[in-house]
């Protein structure tokens, strides 16, 4: 008499099996308050995957999708808490950092990594991915140094890590994208660093949810960094122009200073954005580098987005299209000119101090 033959395994038993995680498979996201962390959630559970977040408040967890997810409450930074939440993982979401202006961040960057990466091999996670910022060869800013170190503990951790490099994320919740938002359109006459010289490769949000989505179920021998960016190859300069073009507003003028540092342009980006001095000066940091990617290997393995990758003038319409409206809007080009002859003449200050 034959036996019946065994059932295909299904993708829920994928993990079981060795094999890359995929629909029915649990996915652990951290950051799930965030903004990339509060949007990748609904586009795990679309493309079928159980979630859940790991978080301090889920009263700051969003709604829409709140009561769909299971919740660990605790802190990222307490072993404990994460090994509770990395119990039955396939795939763990590490979208964490410490860029608060308070402390040691890169310190805290660093102690939260090594707890992540230590809780998934204990649990046998089978990927971890991990959103990182690109960026070129040589001596970095703090801010990015420690995005490629949090990569590199990620990656020496035993567990299948893809760790995907963006630069300029243009979305509405973007913090990077707030701040090329307000400095265009508050500022008609700007006294600016001269970094806004500098080449910048930007990818629409969409895009980056469809990467991180694709990488949950890349093969297990893949264990590296991959380059994501859209199809522009922009000065900052050059977005800050398109931006005001695509919003109806006249062409900027804009005289840049080769003298005006990342110190005192993080603190002229607090006088004229939302963005806090704290988080603008790691972040104007990171932009007196260029950064373009290197490589493209990320469409062979998870394919481009629907539609193929967003143009940045169409990132910019669709991170606007549902955009609070600016209550300062534009400041006065003397008052503009102002507080951009103010900074050149602090950090002329600054040069002529040095040289004494």
């Amino acid at each position: 008499m034959t036996e019946p033959a065994a059932p295909a395994p299904t993708d829920l038993d994928a993990d079981l099996l060795g094999g890359p995680p995929g629909p029915g498979s649990l996915a652990l996201v951290t950051g799930a308050t965030g903004y990339i962390g509060g949007l990748l959630v609904p586009r795990l559970l679309d493309a079928g995957y159980r979630v859940r977040v790991l978080t301090r408040s889920a009263a700051r967890l969003t709604e829409d999708w709140a009561d769909r997810v299971e919740v660990v409450e605790g802190d990222a930074q307490d072993a404990d808490d994460v090994g509770r939440a990395m119990e039955g993982v396939a795939v763990a979401y590490y979208l964490l950092h410490s860029m608060d202006g308070e402390g040691d961040f890169r310190e805290r960057d660093r102690r939260m990594a090594r707890t992540f990466a230590s809780a998934a091999l204990t649990a046998g996670v089978s990927r971890l991915v991990y959103l990182s910022g690109l960026h070129p060869d040589g001596e970095l800013s703090s801010h990015l140094a420690s995005r490629v170190e949090v990569g590199e503990i990620l990656l020496d951790s035993g567990v299948p890590t893809a760790v995907l490099q963006a630069a300029v994320v243009i979305g509405e919740g973007s913090v990077s994208f707030q701040m090329l938002r307000y400095l265009t359109g508050r500022l008609p006459a700007m006294v600016a660093p001269k970094w806004l010289h500098n080449r910048i490769q930007p990818i629409a949000i969409d895009d980056v949810l469809h990467y991180l989505v694709g990488a949950a179920s890349l093969p297990a021998d893949v264990d590296r960094t991959f380059d994501i960016g859209g199809p522009d190859v922009l000065t900052y300069e050059e977005m800050m122009q398109a931006f005001a073009q695509v919003n109806g507003m006249r062409r900027r003028f804009i005289v840049t200073l080769p003298v005006l540092t990342p110190w005192l342009a993080g603190h002229w980006v607090g006088l004229v954005t939302p963005v806090s001095a704290g988080v603008g000066k790691p972040l104007v940091g990171s932009l007196v580098h260029e950064v373009v990617c290197k490589e493209d290997d990320i469409l062979e393995l998870v394919g481009e987005p629907e539609g193929g990758r967003t143009p940045y003038r169409e990132a910019v319409r669709l991170a606007m299209a549902d955009a609070s409206p600016d209550p300062v809007r534009e400041i006065g080009p003397k008052v503009a000119a102002g507080v951009g002859a103010g900074m050149g003449l602090l950090a002329l200050g600054k040069v002529l101090a040095r040289r004494r």
